[in-house]
């Protein structure tokens, strides 16, 4: 309040001086302005009225970013209307649709009072609820007692805030090109896979493709594309569940999975809280060069991409992926590592008087589309029965085939979370005579202990007697395609623990799974990584991995050990030696950044068949991510990759292309209103809008709230944004829309007159075509006025509304001295525009 006081009134009067106004005005209720101590040679010609009152807002209708208690919402369009009792004050104007996406609790809603025809919320009907406005914000703050509001969680919105975004088609794509020369010849591969898809309202209408095209010496070609599914999807919030209709993957724990066409109505456990929420499938691995790690199920490619050499997690796939996945590592000298992954489940638990369930029904089909089997319908559900207890259960029937499963779950407080649960099947299938009918036992454990640092993700132990027949066995087993591979013995366990004391991290898993008629699988991973500093030498990290897969009569043994020094600002210097099938490798390798969006590394080594190198860079570009790679070996082969996965976004609202990695996902436009190159930063990185100011925010996590920034330190010197903060919550693959108020143009001192040459009123304020004001009149109509964009029409406005329109000149470059203005009434300066 201070600075206010030192303000010296006989100079121009700016915005600054004009907060301060506005500033003391919010100390009292009403304010009278002594017009004297301004050095103004009209001070009757003054348009002050808007800092008469505290918190006063001239009525009308207001976009405004809406903040509850501490959470932000959504931007929209507020009326503010005056006081019936008082006409000094004003009052924001609540609509049905404002209010919708408070999150009420059903018993409030119901005790809601409205006025003006139904047009505004009476806010004493909610006992406790307070609003205010604020211009200067471009804010409306809503307070709401905590027991009139739906259970919230950090960035998790109740369902009546979540957005089913707008209609809008969408293409999305991964693309892998390799090409290898060894002595034997030349060999190139181009593989792709992705989602087209259409929103409307709530339904989402997707179709997966992959093809693939492989070329080698001496060898035809081979082509081939294919749709891999097509299927419809929508939410239903008021059951807590997702409806899918069409071609999909049984997304069963009880019963595994299977490919089928019908409809599939699901408790959705992403709706959920995020400390509700299941265990999504990781994938871990080591490459040994710069490889491409395919991870598909049941011939369905689910994620495609590079790896540069050294230890790989891969942990965005989707958590609604369940069974066993495939896993593909093509390394660039040639050799290929395949392996199987079973997805595991957090033991069944279910909040006490909740009810989780899985209904679906159709019939099995193949690769072509083609029905292959009969109808079945499905079943299973949890239930929580009281604090800690939960019954889950289920069945499976079809022609031929039955099953059922009954389990129980505990919640062991400080021991962890354990369920138990038996399944009987009952099958007829051609190569036997009678009916095999058995049995299948499983148990199950997870546990953090955070008083250890440890955390057991998931262990598991199944045991099934020989003649109990999944409904995937059953089956293939009716195709008769290939022998029956019954499941016999399944432990799996993902263990992880952190030494703080020594800076040691560790992470094991174990996969063992045995048949009844074929051979045993083994898969375990060994990681540990530790920091530590020596001499002069900050945070130099070393880290080991071994792992062992076996599958029938392939074995594949192998451990890497890597030693990291930080070199420069963001560089760094590694050592790396890796064994794996009698051979070893030794590897020198240098790792920067340029820049957030570009990294790349160098390498070079010794192997025991010769001298290597290697290079690797990653691009995150605003159009797609780009990946390039490429490996030499001594007399042996060199070898290039190039990856490029973006997609495109096209809506009523504008369209965009823009980088991208979960297919057909959850995502975000993003409207600058025409102002191109303006940066943006969400939940994938930073990008910039477009020559038509959209952009895509892509990798947005439904059902969670995000949040969307504009890059201040990045802006071009002409844009301004006055808005640089949005949040949204969006339902599963919707696509959101949300607007920034951004002003583009040139900034200047100009001087705007009347049209008689008197000066307009102090205090008036000049807006541009859109609305967004630009400037403030001082004294003699002097104002820093910006976006000034040539050949723009611009008004001044006081009293409420728009009194006259002045039109920028079309050149603005060559300007020399301080541009003079003149505002005509309205319409006057269309004509002399034209």
């Amino acid at each position: 309040m201070k600075d206010c006081i030192r303000v010296d009134h006989r100079k121009v009067l700016t915005a600054t001086t004009l907060y301060c106004l506005s500033t003391w005005v919010s100390a009292a209720q009403e304010f009278q302005f002594n017009t004297d101590v301004l050095d103004l040679k009209d001070r009757q010609n003054l348009d002050l009225g808007v800092f008469a009152s505290a918190n006063f807002i001239m009525p009308g209708e207001y976009t405004l970013m809406v903040h509850l208690n501490r959470d932000t919402l959504v931007e929209f369009s507020v009326v503010f209307v005056t006081a019936d009792d008082d006409p000094k004050s004003s009052l924001a104007c609540l609509s049905p649709a404002l209010v919708s996406e408070l999150g009420l609790k059903a018993q409030t809603i119901k005790n809601l009072t409205w006025w003006r025809e139904g047009s505004c919320l009476q806010l004493s009907s909610v006992p406790g609820m307070q609003a205010r406005g604020d211009l200067g914000s471009s804010g409306l703050y809503l307070s709401v007692p905590q027991d009139q509001l739906e259970y919230t969680a950090a960035n998790w919105d109740p369902p009546s805030r979540w957005d089913d975004g707008i209609a809008g088609a969408m293409f999305d794509y991964s693309i892998n090109a390799q090409t290898t020369d060894r002595k034997s010849g030349r060999s190139d591969s181009l593989t792709g896979n992705g989602t087209v898809g259409f929103n409307l309202d709530a339904w989402r209408l997707r179709g997966d493709w992959q093809s693939q095209m492989q070329r080698s010496a001496g060898q035809s070609s081979q082509q081939q594309f294919a749709w891999s599914r097509f299927y419809a999807l929508r939410p239903i919030p008021s059951l807590g569940s997702s409806l899918i209709v069409g071609e999909d993957y049984l997304d069963s724990n009880l019963f595994g999975s299977f490919r089928y066409t019908g409809a599939n109505l699901s408790s959705n456990d992403n709706m959920l809280p995020p400390n509700l929420r299941g265990y999504a499938p990781e994938i871990a691995g080591v490459a040994r060069t710069n490889a491409r790690v395919v991870i598909s199920q049941q011939g369905r490619v689910l994620y495609n991409t590079q790896v540069p050499p050294g230890p790989f997690r891969i942990q965005d796939l989707n958590d609604a992926v369940s069974g066993q996945l495939d896993v593909h590592v093509e390394e660039q000298d040639g050799s290929v590592q395949d392996f199987k992954v079973d997805t595991a489940s957090i033991p069944y638990l279910t909040r006490p008087g909740s009810v989780r369930y899985k209904l679906a029904t159709g019939k099995p089909s193949d690769w072509e589309h083609q029905l292959d089997g009969p109808v079945f319908t499905t079943g299973e559900f949890s239930w929580g029965v009281s604090n800690g207890w939960s019954l889950y259960g289920g069945g499976l029937g079809a022609k031929d085939y039955g099953s059922l499963a009954l389990g129980i779950g505990r919640d062991l407080m400080s021991f962890g979370a354990l369920s138990v649960d038996v399944t009987q099947s009952r099958a007829s299938v051609p190569v036997r005579s009678s009916a095999l009918t058995g049995k299948s036992y499983r148990i199950s454990y997870s546990k953090r202990f955070d008083e250890y640092d440890s955390q057991v993700t998931f262990a598991g132990y199944r045991f099934s007697e020989e003649n109990y027949m999944s409904m995937n066995e059953f089956i293939e087993a009716r195709r008769g395609d290939q022998p029956l591979n019954r499941s016999k013995n399944m432990y799996t366990t993902t263990v992880s623990k952190q030494f703080r004391d020594a800076d040691l991290s560790v992470y094991f898993n174990y996969n063992h799974q045995t048949y009844w008629d074929s051979r045993p699988s083994d898969r375990f991973s060994l990681s540990m990584s530790r920091y530590f500093d020596v001499g002069g030498l900050k945070n130099l990290s070393v880290s080991m991995t071994a792992y062992k897969n076996k599958s029938n009569h392939a074995s594949d043994n192998g451990a890497y050990l890597s030693i990291n020094i930080p070199w420069g600002g963001t560089g760094s210097v590694s050592y790396s030696a890796s064994a794996s099938g009698g051979e070893s490798t030794h590897t020198m390798s240098y790792y920067d950044s340029l820049d957030e969006r570009n990294q790349y590394m160098l390498s070079a080594g010794k192997t025991s068949n010769g001298e290597t190198a290697s290079g690797f860079f990653s691009h995150q570009g605003d159009l797609a991510q780009v990946v390039a790679s490429g490996s030499y070996q001594t007399g042996e082969y060199t070898s290039a990759g190039l990856s490029v996965q973006g997609g495109a976004t096209i809506t009523g609202q504008g369209a965009a292309l823009h980088r991208n990695s979960v297919m057909g996902g959850t995502r975000l436009l993003v409207d600058t209103q025409g102002v191109a190159g303006v940066p943006v930063r969400g939940n994938g990185g930073l990008t910039h809008t477009n020559r038509f100011g959209k952009a895509v925010v892509t990798d947005v996590n439904s059902y969670y709230r995000n949040q969307t920034s504009i890059d201040l330190d990045a802006l071009p010197d002409e844009v301004e944004a006055t808005q640089s903060v949005i949040q949204a919550t969006l339902t599963e693959g919707a696509i959101g829309y949300r607007r920034f108020n951004v002003i583009a143009g040139r900034k200047a001192m100009v001087t705007i007159l009347m049209a008689d040459r008197d000066a307009p009123p102090f205090g008036a304020t000049a807006k541009n075509s859109r609305g967004q004001d630009t400037g403030i009149i001082g004294e003699e109509g002097s104002t820093y006025l910006s976006g000034m964009k040539p050949g723009e029409i611009m008004s001044l406005n006081w009293g409420g509304s728009a009194q006259c329109s002045f039109t920028l000149p079309k050149k603005l470059d060559s300007l020399k001295s301080q541009l003079e203005l003149l505002c005509l009434p309205l319409g006057d300066a269309d004509k002399a525009a034209s």
